[in-house]
């Protein structure tokens, strides 16, 4: 008996858009992306599991040279470089109180709220770790939608979130470059452990 046609694997020039051709990018095309795709990346994006739905994931898509100003004093040298090219800078954050908005998100379950309000660090670890995710989903969706992505650690997160959330409920997870990628920024791809390296199956 076949599988049912939503089981069915990606065909093999999807899972090399994905995965095996999806590289890294530091240098950029001088080329904009529109407010409109943004906004179909993240209601792509959005739809990728989280814990209870809590969706902890807030973005600021940096475009502008006046966002560029606010964001670039906070990064490492080579950071600033890959990202004054970049058309977009995405900031991805976390909401540390996004269990206020369950109600709306999980709503089979009132008592989903009491789970996270009464500990902020259990907040924070459920937002930390949900974001996280939920950012692995932007850089999937972004490369389903013919965009280059160049995800990066190498800032100041205090200074990131002084610049750009104030009010001291979002705090950055991580920054994502994307756009369409220069292919000559790009290093050798570096290797990969075998999965007897790094799986058991038990």
């Amino acid at each position: 008996m076949s599988q049912p046609a939503d089981h069915e694997p990606l065909d093999a020039p999807a899972l090399e858009r994905l995965f095996l051709a999806g590289r890294t990018h530091n240098a950029w095309l001088d080329k904009p992306v529109a407010p409109a795709l943004l906004k179909q990346l993240f209601d792509l994006m959005k739809m990728g599991p989280t814990s209870a739905n809590c969706s902890p994931a807030r973005l600021v898509f940096v475009t502008s040279a006046q966002g560029k100003e606010k964001l670039l004093p906070h990064l490492m040298e080579d950071n600033r470089k890959k990202t004054e090219s970049a058309p977009v800078c995405a900031i991805l954050a976390y909401d540390k109180r996004f269990y206020e908005l369950l109600p709306q998100l999980f709503p089979h379950n009132p008592d989903a709220v009491n789970w996270f309000s009464g500990s902020a660090e259990f907040a924070e670890q459920t937002a930390f770790r949900n974001s996280s995710l939920q950012g692995g989903y932007l850089m999937l969706a972004a490369r389903a939608l013919g965009l280059d992505v160049g995800a990066m650690s190498g800032f100041d997160p205090n200074g990131v979130d002084a610049a750009f959330f104030p009010e001291g409920r979002f705090k950055t997870n991580f920054l994502c470059n994307l756009g369409y990628g220069d292919p000559s920024g790009l290093f050798e791809r570096s290797p990969r452990l075998a999965f007897d390296d790094a799986c058991e199956i038990v």
